[in-house]
């Protein structure tokens, strides 16, 4: 019994090995190309939410390719950056103006209204 599971296993292991390596008239089954980040960030407007949630990374042997989430995550940490010192100078110019306004209201003479007699 030992030897006819020995003797199945060896017909079937050159079997598949025959099938793979011989792969008929075209040779042996060609390389297959590495997946590549199809739908990457956009590179000519800043990035929107629905472009984060629509990123899909490919899958590699151990998980992620590296390189492709590195990418992924710099750019976004650049925007993020980018958007807040945007933002602290607009908030920056936004306390400027209300002080202006406020200096320049302290410094006006209350009008009298039409209603009063001086």
């Amino acid at each position: 019994m030992f030897l006819f599971l020995v003797v199945a296993l060896a017909v079937v292991v050159a079997a598949v090995t025959l099938a793979v390596v011989g792969g008929g008239d075209d040779g042996p089954l060609p390389d297959a190309a590495p997946e590549r980040l199809v739908d990457s960030l956009p590179p000519d407007r800043p990035v929107s939410r629905a472009d984060v949630d629509g990123l899909r990374f490919p899958l590699a042997a151990r998980g992620y390719r590296m390189a492709d989430v590195d990418d992924a995550l710099g750019r976004l940490g650049a925007e993020l950056a980018e958007r807040d010192a945007r933002i602290a100078d607009l908030e920056s110019a936004l306390a400027g103006a209300r002080a202006a306004a406020a200096h320049l209201s302290m410094d006006k003479p209350a009008r009298p209204r039409e209603d009063e007699q001086p």
